[in-house]
């Protein structure tokens, strides 16, 4: 029997993909019966109201037996995503717009005949 704890295998190969306050760990991994598997890791950054952080994690684990209809699902996933939305990142569109609109409100509100004529002499 193994010295090391099924949980604690040993990374074979790894890659991690950071993302913001997200990391994904990619890491292959031996079973028992010395056959490789995949986990995917998300780590995600918390930070407390004291200033320390935590992380959350989640982790699949994905046998070779369901690699096939695994990446035939993600595909089909992500194409229906970037098809139905487009590549653009919707938060970057949004801050983008909301930079506009609220460029053109102000630019309304000075125009505007309602606007207030105020001195800052008495300051």
């Amino acid at each position: 029997m193994s010295e090391k704890n099924y949980n604690d295998q040993e990374e074979i190969f790894s890659q991690v993909l950071r993302a913001g306050r997200r990391t994904y760990f990619f890491d292959v991994r031996a079973t028992k019966a010395d056959d490789y598997y995949l986990t995917v890791t998300e780590s995600k950054k918390f930070t407390n109201d004291d200033g320390s952080f935590h992380y959350k994690k989640h982790k699949i684990y994905l046998y070779k037996e369901d690699f096939a209809e695994f990446n035939e699902m993600l595909k089909a996933a992500t194409d229906y995503i970037i098809t139905e939305k487009g590549e653009e990142v919707i938060s970057e569109r949004h801050q983008s717009n909301y930079s506009k609109e609220s460029e053109e409100t102000t630019t309304e509100e000075t125009t505007s005949e309602s606007f207030t004529d105020v001195s800052f002499d008495d300051i």
